[in-house]
């Protein structure tokens, strides 16, 4: 069993280095979450989310404020923290949103294997795109986090936890080389969700050229980019 306290120190440690480094990134992961609102989505998902994803969502809930910013996309809200992958991280509400969306999607047009899915039950969505066709998801059944991206296979087990998967980001926050912090003697920022990384036209052109599916626009799976790795070598 996963202890929740390896979570809150990993939460710890993304929340003070937004505190002291970018102060409105920080505002923005809102106030503490509500035990009977994390209840009220168990019931509407019909799922019960593991300790460690009650005691971050307790921490800090995104939506927690109520704080109203209607868009036209998937993911209403959102938190530009810098996280793996690069999605905007989730609260409460947006949660329940792309979970339902990305449930319902399977249920209308199921996987041609449904051994391997593009999305299973117990996947809860904690980071997104604004359109919902990228993002990282808690499998609640085995406490990994995996990926998925429009057309691609779901990357299943990349980081071996939620206390893992901030435990990296506090890494990336505090040791970070590529970008700009603004403020004196700030450490350096990693590349925004939008901003692609310099050989990713490169892998997608090789990938393109080896019958493989990729996207013009968001990450590149790693599959692909490790695969692309190789055959330089």
């Amino acid at each position: 069993m996963r202890e929740a306290g390896d979570v809150r120190e990993a939460w710890a440690r993304v929340a003070t280095w937004l505190e002291r480094n970018d102060p409105g990134v920080f505002t923005a992961l809102g106030g503490p979450g509500s035990p009977e609102a994390i209840r009220r989505a168990e019931q509407r998902m019909g799922l019960e989310l593991p300790s460690d994803l009650w005691q971050w969502l307790l921490a800090n809930d995104v939506d927690a404020d109520e704080r109203t910013d209607p868009r036209e996309t998937l993911v209403e809200r959102g938190c530009d923290v810098p996280v793996p992958g690069g999605h905007l991280l989730l609260g409460l509400e947006d949660i329940q949103r792309v979970y339902l969306h990305q449930l319902d999607m399977e249920r209308m047009e199921p996987s041609e294997d449904p051994d391997c899915p593009l999305w299973r039950h117990e996947w809860l969505p904690i980071a997104a795109e604004r359109d919902g066709l990228y993002g990282t998801f808690l499998d609640t059944a085995e406490g990994t986090i995996g990926t998925w991206a429009e057309a691609c296979a779901p990357e299943e087990g990349v980081y071996a936890s939620l206390s893992a998967f901030f435990h990296q980001a506090a890494d990336l926050l505090e040791g970070v080389s590529t970008g700009d912090w603004s403020g004196p003697g700030a450490p350096a920022r990693p590349l925004k969700r939008d901003e692609p990384r310099p050989e990713d036209e490169a892998v997608r052109r090789w990938a393109r050229a080896h019958g493989m599916v990729v996207n013009d626009r968001g990450r590149v799976p790693s599959s692909i980019r490790e695969a692309y790795e190789v055959s330089r070598r």
